[in-house]
């Protein structure tokens, strides 16, 4: 038991993802880099927009030409020519007094600064319109190289790729970008009484959940899941999974079940056994994810999770998925923060650093959102569905009172 209980604070278990390294980048096509991280900095290799262009429909014009007119004296600027969309505008050079018809989009003619809509002019006949309002340098305009201009940096190394961060890069003519690579995560569940979720249960048995959520939640985190089924309480197959789990290669494998201090808890034991392996955490000092176990194999993290699928989601918000993170070269691995109001009084243990499921609730009386306790006993699954994340409650207090402030983890 005591080999078993030598727990470390939260912030420590985390500095040791430090033993762990980034994973190699490869070169994708853009349209498959959605989601992926990037692996070095993109810069713009050409100017966007590529040209001046007009925002709406009417006349290029010198803005000097147009300056003090109004409709009771307007200026009269002679018709150089059209500028049709997707050709150029650079054909037509505007001299002082000329002007040039534009469609919303067209390149600026040579020499021209700015559109008039044409709501504010009238043709007075082929050659000629009558401007009926200025407009000012750069009016209803979009400059060449307002967006990005050639050379500079416009997404940064550990980015993950949005969709409208994909419609810039194709903007930009970028065809295919550097991503690191995605972690292939090997899941194993234990248990003599799991039975694979699509089966019928015979009498003392339970469905599997753990394997479906975190495959969910490794592929939500950008990882790659490679489910290997269930292994019974039996330290010889359990070995025999982690040894051909760690063979395929993976960058990372979870084992939930078996990690605690029970007579047929081996994780730990296995961990131990398998060969170029260390053991760098054995325990961790949270509520209610005490039995939580980190190796390393090579660059590979084994991690022993707890067995209730709702302990394991939250060791998977909290390390699991900031060290998927990291081996992806993410620049921000965490969850999102917020400060949230407690609707009422949320106990906690002190002694270990707790983590409460709580719903939000946006309420017209409060510039915060309300943090409403979701409790449930441990292994429960409605508390997961219906939580909107995780309420903080530091380790040297015994909870949060009604009304006081409180940071929450927002579940993805």
């Amino acid at each position: 038991m005591k080999d078993f209980f030598h727990l470390i604070s939260a912030s420590k278990f985390a500095e040791l993802f430090n033993h762990f390294t980034e994973l190699e980048a490869e070169m994708i096509p853009l349209p498959a880099a959605l989601g992926r991280f990037l692996a070095r900095d993109i810069t713009a290799p050409v100017a966007l927009p590529p040209f001046s262009r007009s925002t709406m429909d009417g006349y290029a014009v010198r803005a000097n030409d147009t300056f003090g007119c109004s409709a009771t004296a307007p200026a009269l600027l002679t018709v150089k020519g059209e500028i049709a969309m997707g050709r150029s505008g650079r054909h037509i050079a505007l001299n002082p007094g000329q002007t040039a018809r534009i469609l919303t989009g067209g390149e600026l003619a040579e020499n021209a600064d700015s559109v008039v809509m044409i709501e504010y002019t009238r043709p007075l006949d082929q050659t000629t319109v009558a401007v009926l309002s200025p407009v000012a340098p750069g009016e209803n305009v979009i400059r060449h190289g307002a967006d990005f201009q050639q050379g500079e940096t416009i997404l940064t190394k550990g980015r993950r790729l949005r969709p409208q961060d994909l419609g810039a890069l194709a903007g930009l003519g970028v065809m295919e970008v550097a991503v690191c690579k995605r972690p292939v995560v090997a899941i194993i569940s234990t248990g003599d009484e799991l039975a694979s979720h699509d089966r019928e249960l015979d009498p003392g048995q339970i469905r599997d959940i753990n394997t479906t959520t975190l495959t969910a939640l490794v592929n939500e985190a950008g990882g790659i899941a490679l489910p290997l089924g269930i292994t019974r309480d039996n330290f010889a197959e359990l070995l025999h999974a982690c040894r051909t789990a760690i063979a395929r290669p993976v960058d990372m494998l979870l084992l939930s079940g078996g990690s605690s201090a029970g007579k047929r808890d081996f994780t730990l034991a296995v961990f131990k056994e398998l060969d170029q392996t260390g053991l760098l955490a054995r325990g961790v000092a949270l509520r209610p994810e005490k039995p939580t176990i980190l190796a390393q194999h090579d660059n590979c993290a084994l991690f022993g999770l707890p067995g209730h699928v709702d302990s394991a989601m939250v060791v998977f918000y909290l390390f699991v998925r900031p060290l998927l993170h990291r081996l992806c070269g993410a620049c921000n691995a965490g969850l999102q923060r917020i400060v949230a109001k407690a609707g009422e009084k949320i106990p906690s243990a002190g002694g270990r650093e707790g983590h409460v499921r709580v719903r939000l609730e946006q309420r017209a009386d409060s510039l915060l959102p309300v943090a409403w306790p979701v409790y449930g006993g441990a292994g429960l699954i409605k508390p997961l569905v219906t939580a909107d994340g995780l309420l903080i409650i530091d380790r040297n207090r015994d909870g949060v009172n009604k009304g006081e402030q409180a940071e929450v983890l927002l579940f993805p």
